[in-house]
């Protein structure tokens, strides 16, 4: 409506724009207002002005319902998608209120597509839904519980929603408890569920407060042949705890999630733990259920942190001579003075190299690999400085030079190769093999060398090695065999190589381990055909009852009942050709199309493959340091600290596009130096 204190013989014009069914037009003198009829604020209401800072006043105005705010919103929409037809949308001044479109939410719910995250839903203010949306998002950003009381929130969701009651953070910390609690209990049915084992990988973090964290995550392949990866516990260690201790931490986790009976590995990231601790978790597990080859592929240890270990050795032999190169390249960079006798010395020297001589950061050593393979090519360079400048005290002798040279080269193999262990995004375990097997061979001529130095540096490594390689040898050669490009093929190349004369028995150890592993799987197949296995599950379990006393009975009439004619799925997939290698092979892929061809094998192999070979995440792939939670999460307290670390975990599992795009960044879990 529009009130004029002025007579005249115009017309006055329509008033067409949503925004003044809010509004009052008066016309005092030769000057016009907008009066709200919310607030009765004045405004200018001349027809120069717009309506832009009337709907800025009415999205502001505490006084206005909130339920037509998306009216106004639509309506600035429109004006500027010119694609969008008009004809069947009415806003003249007379709509009625209450004819309002409805306002979008944001919907979490699990079971929906990640292209209708925005839906129509009841225009009506929900402030506990606001709540627990502003939870979940705390949760999958790793935003901190305190944001809610920012004042910068504050300001922001009053503008946004004046009907929403900032709540102060201990009533966000319940609601993200709460939210924790029902995802819990989804991941919990999941992994229950799964017809296979699962695998476990068990990582130790540390905080700026030196509190210590043990981080237990499950690996399985599920139905569709898709590897998956669900954190299940975060616990906060206590300050008396010692390492006998830690078994029982972990058993407790495994009751807890009542995974401890379908437990095929069990994967742990520092390859010096204590082997009582994984033989009192296995004791503990097979009084429930015997392990599978008497637990032979049980205890596995992180082939990435295996090397970043052996490569710490190296550094550690070559920190004079690193030290030395360092000290050479800050005195060029001292001043432009050095800087330009050290350009003038390159020329003469011949060195035709584009690189800048770079510091390394200390506690990433593919840094430091980096500087090394750069002073290298400038080492003309620095012989020549050193005859020309008596200021630079920071020359290698040649010696240094060649064990600089022959470092590097060993650090270029590493690089190369926890590059592939980090790049691959769904790191199956049948990748492992090969690049440990070259490790090994280069480690065997490494201790060849007639240079003391470089030949007690490395037979230190191959020892650190060579205990990894006995308890971990078998799993990987089992899981490159299930890799239908490999199979035995691969064992018998690599082990002739670092194995020479006695290459043919160690190839019969391989042979036999996986076959012993098959003939249980074949068991626990003959048992569920005779309904003496759990239901839904494919793995035998032991009772109380008088049939326990036959438990050996069925393995024995499987082993007698074989026809000979009859091949199995393991000599049937063995016998038959490689399948040609290419960059696009997916190995779960081919497995889930062959299923039908080898179901028990199948089922072997996708446990094996499942397994976590390497638990180091690519962003902490070079770190020299160990893994230390973000100050956010190390003050908080122990429950709340697992609920927010494992449920954002989930939440960006279920959501795929973030899960692949920012869980490394998202994640409040760091990597800071020792």
């Amino acid at each position: 409506m529009e009130i004029s204190n002025e007579s005249g013989s115009k017309k006055p014009k329509r008033l067409t724009s949503v925004v003044w069914n809010h509004f009052e037009r008066v016309r005092k003198a030769d000057i016009c207002y907008a009066v709200c009829v919310h607030c009765n604020k004045k405004l200018s209401g001349s027809s120069n002005s717009g309506t832009t800072h009337l709907r800025n006043h009415l999205m502001r105005c505490l006084k206005r319902s909130n339920f037509d705010v998306s009216q106004l919103l639509a309506a600035k929409r429109r004006k500027k998608d010119t694609t969008i037809s008009l004809a069947s949308i009415n806003f003249d001044e007379g709509q009625r209120k209450e004819e309002y479109m409805k306002p979008t939410v944001t919907k979490f719910e699990q079971e929906q597509k990640k292209d209708e995250i925005f839906n129509f839903a009841s225009g009506k203010f929900d402030q506990e839904r606001s709540q627990l949306d502003l939870a979940r998002m705390i949760i999958l950003h790793g935003y901190p519980l305190a944001i809610a009381e920012h004042v910068g929130f504050k300001v922001f969701a009053k503008n946004l929603q004046p009907l929403f009651e900032v709540v102060p953070h201990t009533a966000v910390e319940l609601s993200c408890l709460d939210i924790y609690g029902r995802e819990k209990q989804k991941v919990y049915d999941i992994i229950n569920k799964l017809q296979g084992r699962i695998n476990l990988s068990v990582g130790m973090w540390s905080s700026p407060e030196n509190s210590e964290y043990l981080c237990l995550a499950a690996h399985y392949i599920d139905e569709d042949w898709t590897l998956q990866k669900q954190i299940l516990n975060f616990v906060t260690l206590d300050s008396s705890h010692t390492e006998d201790l830690l078994s029982e931490v972990i058993i407790k986790c495994l009751d807890e999630w009542g995974v401890d009976c379908k437990l095929f590995a069990l994967t742990f990231d520092d390859c010096s733990t204590d082997d009582d601790i994984i033989l009192r978790i296995k004791e503990q597990i097979s009084q429930k259920r015997p392990l599978l080859s008497n637990g032979q592929l049980f205890d596995i240890r992180s082939a990435a942190h295996l090397l970043n270990s052996i490569i710490e050795d190296a550094m550690e032999a070559l920190q004079d001579v690193i030290q030395k190169i360092r000290g050479s390249i800050r005195y060029v960079r001292t001043s432009q003075v050095t800087q330009g006798k050290f350009n003038e010395v390159t020329q003469h020297s011949g060195v035709n190299c584009q690189k800048a001589l770079v510091l390394d950061c200390p506690t990433r050593w593919n840094s430091t690999y980096v500087m090394l393979e750069t002073a290298l090519e400038y080492k003309g360079a620095f012989y020549h400085l050193k005859r020309h400048d008596p200021s630079y005290s920071s020359a290698l002798t040649d010696r240094e030079w060649d064990w600089a040279t022959s470092v590097t080269n060993y650090l270029k193999l590493f690089v190369e190769i926890i590059n592939v262990f980090s790049g691959n995004k769904f790191p199956t375990a049948n990748i492992y093999f090969p690049d440990i097997c070259d490790v090994h061979i280069q480690l065997i001529e490494w201790c060849k060398s007639p240079d003391d130095f470089l030949s007690s540096m490395a037979l230190k490594m191959k020892a650190k090695f060579d205990k990894y390689w006995r308890k971990c040898g078998l799993a990987l050669a089992v899981a490159a065999i299930l890799d239908p490009r490999f199979k035995m093929k691969l064992v018998e190349y690599y082990y002739s190589q670092i194995y020479g004369s006695t290459a043919l028995d160690r190839i019969k150890e391989v042979s036999g381990g996986i076959k012993k592993l098959f003939n249980a799987y074949s068991v626990c197949s003959t048992m569920v055909d005779q309904g003496s296995a759990l239901p839904g599950n494919s793995l035998p379990s032991t009772s109380n009852d008088s049939r326990d006393r036959l438990k050996g009975f069925d393995k024995f009439v499987h082993e007698t009942s074989k026809s000979q004619s009859t091949p199995s799925d393991l000599d049937k997939y063995l016998e038959e050709p490689v399948f040609p290698r290419n960059s696009d092979f997916n190995i779960l892929n081919w497995w889930k199309v062959h299923m039908p061809r080898y179901p028990i094998l199948s089922m072997m192999a996708r446990d094996v493959l499942g397994t976590p070979m390497s638990t180091v995440a690519p962003e902490s792939a070079f770190s020299a340091g160990g893994r230390v939670l973000d100050p956010s999460r190390s003050t908080l307290s122990p429950d709340t600290r697992q609920a927010l670390i494992c449920t954002q975990d989930w939440l960006q599992a279920e959501s795929g596009d973030l899960k692949s795009s920012s869980i490394h960044t998202a994640l409040p879990l760091r990597i800071e130096s020792n």
